[in-house]
């Protein structure tokens, strides 16, 4: 299973601030609260993974995480809520194998809580259960593993990346890579799963054509929705073969499931000097590699693989955006917050992911916070995407230096970076910048 960290990054540093109370001009001709909102409180939905289910195919958990997101509702509860109002957490857990679970997870949260927003760990590769909750219930919602394919399903403003979509990282990517001419003489492959074939036919490889490199087969594996990922290591398997033939030197991944450890293992065996890139989330893979380098495998399959990505997990540990979800867990359960080198060991000799919990419970609730306080005392689903397209700037803290919403634009993320992973770096190796950071905005 892919889910070992579901952020979209856990690494940033402020660039604005929190709380504001500026509305946005046209809010108060809306009036009517919207649903789960009173004089008072905002009912929110918190999707969270139940680790139990898949911790047979992981190395790393989280576990207590809904105290930790009521430790930063607490926080956020005592220090003025949202325009005076409380927020009112509805938590809920699911199994992120298949989406069975999160379908029902959409019906608990806007059939029979009635909230106003859902934030987590609401992970569904398909679409249809992010898409139940904003297009079919009209449902605001905050989460993370988003493709512009399914943002585009729902009404504008609706649904919330904090981070970028896989289409916008593959074109920040090959443009860095072309701008260092990385893949200069190199044939490059692609390999992917049916959840992002779009991605792959309406970003990768038009943006690997338009540069002129030379391309090989495209794998779309079938990994399903079973832990079974037997057949598509059989598929892999026969591509493997296909691009040694087709003098193969870089390969393209795109997409959490196929970065994940069983098929970057099978390819590093098969093609030890494949330059590797991928388009996954940086903490994903960060995660993978650094499971690997638990494990003891050497070389480690991940050396190398080179991605877009933001602040170093040291840099956004010394930054201004870590210091203020860290100070809030503090003044919450009086410990000191785990920053990202430490490693707390777990049951059944798993490691605690209670850093990626801090980052993704402060992250989502502070800008879920940020939006709805822009939208003003009249909060519904009118004020709240008035809010969102006319933002512009705003404070990611689990993301970078510069983040931005506005019209058409619902993925905040800006910052970004080449990177590669380095097993030299600390105890269990770490990400490597190959570029300085830039200010990328979406065009």
């Amino acid at each position: 299973m892919t889910l070992a960290s579901c952020s979209s990054s856990s690494n940033g540093s402020a660039s604005s601030s929190s709380g504001s109370s500026n509305t946005v001009s046209g809010n108060s001709a809306n009036a009517a609260l919207g649903t789960g909102v009173t004089a008072h409180t905002v009912k929110v939905g918190v999707a969270l993974v139940n680790f139990s289910c898949i911790e047979q195919f992981v190395n790393t958990i989280r576990t207590n995480q809904d105290q930790v997101y009521q430790d930063y509702i607490n926080w956020i509860n005592s220090h003025g809520g949202i325009d005076g109002r409380k927020i009112i957490p509805d938590y809920q857990s699911y199994c992120p194998i298949g989406n069975t679970q999160a379908l029902s997870l959409c019906t608990q949260f806007t059939e029979d809580a009635h909230v106003f927003a859902v934030i987590g760990d609401f992970v569904d590769f398909s679409g249809d259960s992010q898409t139940c909750i904003a297009r079919d219930h009209d449902t605001v919602l905050l989460t993370f593993d988003l493709s512009q394919a399914i943002i585009n399903q729902s009404p504008p403003g609706l649904i919330i990346l904090p981070g970028q979509t896989p289409e916008r990282s593959d074109a920040v990517l090959i443009s860095l890579m072309n701008a260092q001419h990385t893949l200069k003489g190199k044939k490059v492959a692609i390999l992917s799963e049916i959840d992002s074939q779009s991605v792959v036919q309406n970003s990768v490889e038009p943006g690997l054509k338009k540069l002129g490199i030379p391309i090989g087969s495209t794998a779309i594996l079938n990994v399903g929705s079973s832990a079974d990922t037997s057949e598509a290591q059989t598929q892999l398997a026969s591509f493997i073969e296909r691009w040694k033939s087709e003098n193969v030197t870089a390969l393209f991944v795109s997409g959490t499931e196929v970065a994940s450890q069983q098929f970057i293992e099978m390819v590093r065996q098969q093609m030890p000097t494949v330059t590797l890139i991928s388009d996954d989330n940086s903490t994903d893979i960060l995660g993978y590699a650094q499971q690997e380098e638990r494990a003891g495998r050497r070389p480690n399959p991940y050396e190398g693989i080179i991605l877009v990505g933001g602040p170093t997990p040291q840099e956004y540990d010394a930054s201004s955006n870590w210091k203020y979800c860290a100070n809030i867990y503090q003044d919450e359960t009086g410990k000191v917050a785990p920053n990202a080198v430490t490693v707390t060991p777990g049951p059944n000799g798993k490691t605690l992911d209670t850093y990626g919990t801090i980052n993704d419970a402060c992250q989502l609730l502070t800008e879920m916070q940020e939006i709805a306080q822009r939208a003003g005392p009249n909060l519904n689903n009118q004020t709240w995407v008035n809010a969102v397209d006319h933002y512009g700037p705003i404070r990611d803290v689990g993301a970078g230096v510069y983040a931005s919403l506005h019209t058409g634009k619902y993925d905040d993320n800006d910052t970004f970076r080449l990177e590669k992973f380095s097993s030299s770096i600390g105890t269990d190796g770490g990400l490597q910048p190959i570029t300085p950071l830039e200010d990328v905005p979406a065009t």
